[in-house]
């Protein structure tokens, strides 16, 4: 097979696998580039010495010799329980969720390269029981993003490199919850109607620009910025209405009638910074920051063709969220000539505040203890990693307009499993 019928194979296949899984983050942002990045962090994109530096900082390609491909995926397993008044316990429903990553960088010349990645920089997943008490403001929440990122990238000189480059992403959401009758002024007895917000997609495009700067052979320092990302969304608003409804008499024909839905989401602003230095040979140590402009979130709003009640043709929910850093220090070692070791350590803020915090994102502030292994053999190189994801616990006030009760959050944790495959050709 050659070359390049190999890499457009490489990259169908990644492009079915993002369309066919769905990602978790908090927030909803993804800050899983490849596996060893998911270690390593802010400190590859100081370094950025692997194909995965499309995502982390696309001017460190420079460095790639040839043309090279990564390809893998982060297995996610979350877990949360959420303690309501009234109500109690209730557990989130067991599921894995799967975006993966596909890069490929060419050098053109001595002062040119080129790269391209498939990615998913934000993605969320929760599900609870669709009877659970929370279930009027949510109990299915699925976002999905493929983002297409080419880039050009160019060497200045043999310490400073820069890069831009385009993010085209597509986006598609599925949001659902109960209705209560008593919101129309019936008895809670005729049973909950169901609101499905089904096939909402956009596509929305923005610019990535980086930095990379080797000041002497032991220190790296890395800054990528990727623009906000404005998406307006059109889908399918299906609703179901037990029979018992038609006890409303005629004003049953005109509420909760499936229609056309659209509205718009503006992704954030990203900032990637790092450093990093090669304390010995074998061993380097790294950190950073990622800053995520969360507060372009303020609201969500959608307006349905047809009203779903007399006078309500749109629904506002106050978001509110507010910009937030990640922050990063992990160590690499090369223990044999062959093998890599990784460890690392982060703080990830939450940007939801207690008085706008819901049931789409129920988590809070993160703390991430990661480690990786790394196996390079001739031109291939394999990464594994492992992130426990622990979310501190956080009490929320009751918001009955959006179907919000009193609120406990616990017991918040998730497990990542990283895996790339790279080759050099």
């Amino acid at each position: 097979m050659s070359m390049r019928r190999f890499v457009y194979s490489f990259l169908t296949v990644v492009f079915v696998l993002f369309l066919s899984t769905s990602a978790f983050g908090a927030g909803f942002g993804l800050y899983e580039g490849s596996a060893r990045g998911n270690v390593l962090g802010a400190g590859l994109t100081a370094t950025a010495d692997d194909a995965s530096a499309v995502f982390y900082n696309p001017a460190g390609i420079t460095q790639l010799k040839g043309t090279q491909v990564m390809g893998g995926l982060t297995f996610i397993y979350p877990k949360t329980d959420i303690y309501t008044t009234p109500g109690g316990m209730t557990a989130s429903t067991d599921n894995w969720w799967i975006p993966p990553h596909a890069y490929l960088t060419h050098q053109i010349n001595d002062k040119w390269w080129a790269g391209v990645g498939i990615f998913s920089r934000f993605g969320l997943g929760t599900e609870f029981n669709s009877t659970w008490p929370g279930r009027y403001n949510s109990y299915y929440a699925r976002i999905r993003t493929v983002e297409f990122n080419p880039n050009i990238a160019y060497k200045v000189n043999e310490k400073f490199s820069v890069a831009g480059g385009l993010n085209i992403t597509y986006m598609d959401l599925k949001l659902e919850n109960k209705i209560s009758p008593t919101t129309f002024g019936g008895p809670a007895a005729l049973g909950d109607a169901n609101s499905s917000l089904n096939d909402g997609t956009g596509m929305g495009w923005g610019f990535n620009l980086a930095l990379h700067y080797k000041p002497t052979e032991e220190w790296y320092l890395g800054a990528s910025y990727r623009s906000r990302v404005s998406q307006h969304i059109e889908g399918d608003a299906d609703f179901t209405k037990p029979a018992a409804w038609a006890g409303f008499g005629a004003a049953n024909a005109v509420l909760l009638r499936d229609t056309q839905a659209s509205g718009d989401i503006r992704l954030p602003d990203e900032v990637f910074a790092g450093i990093a230095w090669k304390v010995a040979p074998t061993v380097t140590l790294g950190g950073g920051i990622y800053w995520t402009r969360w507060s372009t979130f303020d609201k969500l709003q959608i307006t349905y063709d047809i009203p779903i009640a007399p006078g309500v043709a749109t629904v506002t929910k106050q978001k509110q969220w507010q910009d937030v850093y990640r922050y990063m220090i992990g160590a690499e070692w090369k223990f044999m000539p062959n093998w890599r070791a990784s460890v690392s350590y982060a703080y990830d803020e939450e940007p939801i505040q207690d008085q706008y915090a819901d049931y789409l994102v129920p988590a809070n502030n993160r703390n991430m203890y990661s480690a990786g292994l790394g196996w390079d053999y001739g031109k291939w190189t394999t990464d594994f990693s492992y992130t426990l994801i622990m979310i501190n616990e956080r009490k929320i006030p009751a918001r009955p307009a959006d179907g919000v009760l009193q609120s406990e959050f616990k017991n918040g944790i998730a497990h990542l499993f990283g895996f790339s495959l790279g080759y050099k050709f």
